[in-house]
């Protein structure tokens, strides 16, 4: 039978940083569109791996100098280059074993799918598609799962006031993905450590889109767990991201560059500074919910991935 630390050894060697395992009764209260169970309803359990987000990717950001590797390396080239393979991997070595393995890797944006009735061209999410459920007690496809959530039930970390998942190992700096298997996988315990977000409230405060509320939250339980995190404007959040901020975007230099850059999000990705793996250019650089964060993090020396040197060196720069 295989066992749940060769699972986790193998996906290690196949390159993932993190790994951890949830069992599928975690997922119990998920809405429909976000339950796991309906992709594959005789999985017995759920492997997430962690990805790390290299530090110097986020660097020339921080001098304003350099861009691309955060959005290059540091985001989509992780979600489409790196993820796919340890995935691919992963699944044959579980499917070698006799199991079924349903990769899902964080790199699925045409798939966002519109059961709201709103027109996708009216709101700017060109990706969005629309669906219908195949009967009447299921959820529409694509289902979703929410990565970090699954990433909280297979004991990896906490969800910070940002939604930013949270390890010990990396802080803010990962990105997820995921496998459905039927073979009976142990499942790891829930993380028990210290408390990583102490409620400093500098992702809130240092979005350039002020993004995330100070004042409302939103409020889950999951596998009997009570979790919280600040409501996020998702609008403003992608647009920022994108570059909406003058102080903050030096690709912004004419009239028509300040109303390109803002945008509905799809046209707002797309303006001016091209995508890389179809992900738009990362020119906010996570300013609050990754930087701020981790810089926080890394002084209360909180974060297992330590540096010779501290990160921010000098007052970042604003135009």
């Amino acid at each position: 039978m295989l066992k749940a630390e060769e699972v986790k050894e193998c996906a290690k060697e196949c390159g993932a940083d993190l790994v951890g395992i949830a069992s599928m009764d975690r997922f119990e209260g998920a809405p429909k569109q976000m339950d796991p169970r309906y992709i594959f309803p005789d999985a017995k359990a759920m492997i997430v791996m962690g990805f790390r987000i290299f530090r110097g990717c986020l660097r020339g950001i921080e001098e304003g100098t350099f861009f691309v590797a955060y959005a290059g390396m540091g985001y989509a080239g992780i979600n489409w280059v790196y993820q796919p393979m340890v995935l691919w991997n992963l699944c044959k070595m579980i499917e070698d074993e006799g199991y079924e393995a349903v990769p899902i890797p964080n790199n699925f944006p045409w798939t966002n799918t519109n059961s709201s009735g709103q027109d996708p061209e009216a709101t700017g999410r060109l990706n969005e598609r629309w669906s219908r459920p195949v009967s009447p007690d299921r959820p529409a496809p694509d289902v979703f799962i929410h990565m970090r959530i699954a990433a909280f039930c297979a004991g990896l970390g906490e969800i910070g006031y940002s939604k930013m998942f949270l390890s010990p190992e990396f802080g803010p700096r990962q990105r997820l993905a995921a496998v459905i298997t039927d073979a009976p996988l142990e499942p790891d315990p829930l993380y028990e450590g210290p408390q990583l977000c102490d409620r400093c409230m500098l992702c809130a405060e240092d979005c350039t889109g002020e993004a995330i509320s100070t004042t409302e939250t939103v409020k889950v339980t999951v596998a009997g767990r009570k979790l919280e995190w600040g409501k996020i404007d998702y609008e403003k959040c992608s647009r920022y991201f994108c570059g909406a901020s003058k102080e903050h975007n030096p690709f912004m230099v004419t009239p028509e560059d300040e109303q390109g850059f803002t945008q509905p999000v799809g046209r707002s990705q797309r303006y001016k500074v091209g995508p890389v793996y179809v992900y738009g250019r990362a020119l906010e650089g996570a300013r609050g919910c990754i930087r701020a964060c981790m810089v926080h993090l890394e002084e209360q020396g909180k974060i297992k991935n330590a540096f010779k040197h501290p990160f921010r060196r000098r007052k970042p720069w604003r135009l």
